[in-house]
């Protein structure tokens, strides 16, 4: 796998700080710097102590990633929204799981790109997943497709500079068309309901009413942190939990499952300097 960048400043720099300031971590960096890569100026292999001058490209070479043997093999479908040679966008349908767990050993998101990645040939078979959906919650999902791309972004998840939005159906009527919830959430021992404490590490939702009915409000989130259930957890605390919400007290008289979708993702691509952004349509229950 490679990478090149030309570099657009003024002042001469050092590759090391040019790749930071585009997001690459410091650990990737020493792994490349110590046998696991090559930098280029100019198609020249060159030390990396080496600096760029403004307008000189820089190749970034890595080894690829080998399969990770005790995540197996998936052949099942995968709704592509998108796709280039850093990133998958995935399309989840609610009912999948992201990742392996305890309960479930395969079909999720995660068997399922890496029977993909196989199929397509591809050399790196660790595919990384940026962003993570409940089970039942489905919508627009990121995966890095190698260990570069995961370092690059890790940073933009981590300043929250990511826009994750969603689109919810929650019991009753809110007051405020515009709000926010800002509460720390904690989880407790033994427990996987999240709760409302102090102890908790902040988080922060934003939302804003699309439509209301008799007795629902169809809401769009947006996340200011990322928590384990957050908008779950926030909107019940509020005394309006979702629809289908059997975790949080929504009501369950129609839907055995939260009705919770995330219907957008934007980021700046680290690898083109461009925003990309990727948005998914609202399943049928929501209307």
């Amino acid at each position: 796998m490679e990478n090149t960048w030309v570099y657009q400043g003024s002042e001469p720099i050092k590759i090391k700080k040019y790749l930071q300031s585009l997001g690459m971590g410091h650990r990737l960096f020493n792994d490349l710097k110590n046998g696991e890569g090559e930098f280029l100026v100019d198609h020249r292999q060159v030390r990396p102590t080496t600096q760029i001058l403004p307008h000189q490209p820089l190749t970034v070479k890595a080894q690829p990633e080998p399969a990770d043997e005790s995540v197996a093999v998936s052949n099942e479908p995968l709704n592509i929204v998108y796709e280039d040679n850093n990133w998958l966008v995935i399309d989840k349908p609610a009912g999948v799981s992201s990742i392996p767990g305890p309960t479930i050993s395969n079909g999720t998101v995660l068997n399922r790109v890496k029977g993909y990645l196989l199929s397509s040939g591809s050399a790196d078979l660790r595919p990384h997943l940026i962003t993570r959906l409940d089970r039942f919650t489905g919508g627009i999902l990121l995966v890095a497709k190698h260990h570069i791309a995961s370092s690059m972004i890790s940073q933009q998840v981590q300043q929250h500079k990511m826009i994750k939005e969603y689109m919810a159906l929650v019991g009753g009527s809110l007051t405020d068309k515009h709000g926010e919830i800002n509460k720390p959430i904690a989880r407790r021992e033994g427990k996987i309901a999240r709760v409302i404490a102090k102890d908790g590490q902040r988080a922060l939702t934003e939302y804003w009413v699309e439509k209301q009915g008799d007795n629902w409000t169809q809401v769009r989130v947006r996340l200011h942190t990322g928590r384990t259930h957050q908008i779950r957890v926030h909107f019940a605390s509020i005394g309006h939990p979702l629809i289908g919400d059997h975790l949080y007290g929504g009501d369950t008289s129609k839907y055995d499952h939260q009705l919770l979708h995330a219907s957008k993702i934007s980021f700046m691509d680290p690898f083109t300097l461009k925003q990309l952004t990727f948005t998914s349509a609202m399943p049928a229950e929501f209307n």
